[in-house]
Order: C-alpha cells, then sequence, then structure tokens
C-alpha cells in the first residue's frame, strides 16, 4: 500500500511516496494457502529428497548410502531412455499443439459464420479426462484403424500404431495435442483479439496481402503469448503420465514410458528410495529447463 505526500518547497510543490506497511489481514488470508502448500508439496517433497540418500523400499527400516542411487541412476540404460523419450515427446508435441492452436485461433476470430459455436466445439477435449481421452483413442487406434486400413488395402495403417515400437510415441503426440490445443488456442485467441484492428487497416491500404499481415503483423504483436503457450506446454508434458498410461502403459516394451512412469512404476516395485532419487534429478532438470526458457525469452514477451 502506498500513499502520495504533497511537499511545497521553495514555491514548487513535490510529491513523494511513502510506503506503508502491509496490513496484517492479508498475511491472514494467505497463511491457509500458505500452510496447505508448506504440508502438501514442501514437506513431502524434502523428506522424499531425504531418502534418496537412503536404501528405503518405502517401508520399515533404512539406512543412508550416500550418492549411491544417484551414481546407480545416471547409469541406468533404462532411466536414461525415459529422459529421451520424455523430452523427445514434449518438443514435439509442443510445436503441433502451438501450429494448430495458432492457426485454428487465426481461423475462430477471422469473419465466419457460427465462430462462437465453433469456438465451444473446439473447447470441448479440454474438459475430458485424460485417461478417457486415451481409452477411447486406443480402441481407435487398436481396432477401427486397422479395420479401415485392411479394408483400405493400406498395410502400414492395417496394424495398431500403438503396436509399433518405433511409430507409437507418434500416436501419444497426437492424443496429448488433441487435449492441449483447447487450452493453446484460448491463449492465442485472447492474443489475437488485442491486436487493434486499426493496424490491419492500415496494412490494407498500403497492399498488404493477408499472408503479410500475417506474418509481419500477427505473428509479431502475439508474440508474448507464443512465450506463454511454449512455456507452459513443455512444463506440462514433461510430466506426461495418464494419457501414456490409456494408450500404452509404456509399451511397446519401455519404448514410451515417460520418466513419471518411470518413477511411479519404481515406486510401486519396492524401488523407493532410488526413483526418489530419480525424482529429485528430474525435479532438477525441470528447474534448470524453467531457468533457460525465461532466460531465453526476457525482453521478448510482448504482453
Amino acid at each position: 500500500m502506498t500513499s502520495t505526500t504533497t511537499i511545497v518547497t521553495g514555491g514548487r510543490r513535490t510529491a513523494r511516496h511513502s510506503r506503508h506497511r502491509v496490513e496484517p489481514i492479508y498475511y491472514l488470508f494467505l497463511l491457509p494457502t500458505l500452510l496447505l502448500f508448506t504440508l502438501a508439496i514442501t514437506v513431502p517433497g524434502i523428506i522424499g529428497i531425504f531418502f534418496s540418500f537412503t536404501d528405503s523400499i518405502g517401508i520399515g527400516d533404512w539406512s543412508f548410502n550416500g550418492l549411491t542411487n544417484y551414481i546407480a541412476v545416471f547409469g541406468d540404460p533404462a532411466i536414461l531412455q525415459s529422459y529421451l523419450f520424455t523430452f523427445g515427446f514434449s518438443i514435439a508435441t509442443v510445436i503441433v499443439v502451438n501450429i494448430v492452436g495458432f492457426l485454428l485461433a487465426v481461423g475462430l476470430t477471422s469473419r465466419i459464420r457460427f465462430k462462437t459455436g465453433l469456438r465451444t466445439v473446439f473447447v470441448i477435449p479440454m474438459v475430458i479426462s485424460g485417461i478417457i481421452i486415451a481409452y477411447v483413442f486406443n480402441f481407435l487406434f487398436s481396432n477401427s484403424l486397422p479395420a479401415a486400413g485392411e479394408a483400405a488395402g493400406i498395410p502400414w495403417l492395417a496394424t495398431s500404431l500403438l503396436a509399433n515400437s518405433d511409430l507409437a510415441w507418434i500416436a501419444i503426440v497426437i492424443v496429448t495435442a488433441w487435449q492441449a490445443i483447447p487450452g493453446t488456442l484460448l491463449i492465442y485467441i485472447a492474443g489475437l483479439l488485442s491486436v487493434p484492428g486499426d493496424v490491419y487497416e492500415a496494412a490494407s491500404i498500403d497492399g498488404a496481402t493477408k499472408a503479410q499481415q500475417l506474418t509481419r503483423i500477427t505473428v509479431p504483436l502475439v508474440a508474448g503469448y507464443v512465450v506463454i503457450n511454449v512455456i507452459l506446454g513443455f512444463k506440462g508434458f514433461l510430466n506426461a503420465y495418464d494419457i501414456i498410461v490409456g494408450l500404452t502403459n509404456g509399451g511397446p516394451g519401455t519404448a514410451t514410458r515417460s520418466v513419471a512412469m518411470t518413477i511411479i512404476a519404481g515406486f510401486n516395485g519396492g524401488d523407493y528410495a532410488y526413483q526418489m532419487a530419480n525424482a529429485t534429478i528430474f525435479f532438477i532438470v525441470a528447474i534448470i529447463v524453467s531457468v533457460l526458457q525465461l532466460s531465453l525469452t526476457r525482453g521478448r514477451n510482448a504482453l
């Protein structure tokens, strides 16, 4: 809270801002949220990091073993594969989601009929549970598409993508993008609606085509919204779990097992301390990625 004090010096009036202390009532409103966050996130996280330096299986006795778990994680091919898949899948999905979401937003903010109804239709996937979406698409990829491919005489479509260790990731990207595009779409629509119409009118008078307006006016002016969607999307896709479980359960083999799946599978299999070390490393990696993204985009956010 601030206030302005007017001071008269030598016939001149100058304004000086004085800062008041924060009212205690604000801290009172903050306390419940801070307490819940600490008990639900911070404390369990600290406990998990502590046990990553032990040989605990989640219950019973345990003893310290230093950095043994961390050294083993860096030498585990299965865990390294899960990191490669997670980052590759996240990058591919971010690209697909942002391209499709941006093009849909451009179409849904143009002068077309029924655009309000179409916006509602495109937002529906966002409110459906990821596991339900995964099971529906699992049926499509495993039954409907192979049947259609066999009837049409298309050999590569006659077999399920989910059973192909080289192509299963494509199905995961498609389904994840299908659910993530609506959220990205809404942000892009907000960005496009914030661009003044006078800019496009001036560009039209100067003879700019629609394509030129899109690439030289629209894209630069909504660059801040692109940054937001890329950062939010990448962070969310790094934690991919439910859609992968419903589609492939990490298969074929371990070809589509994400880091989150690897950690949870270890918890269920008695590797609590070992996977807590993996989770700690993943947490540090996520922080590094966040810092890099913020540093690379600092000063380029148009918002």
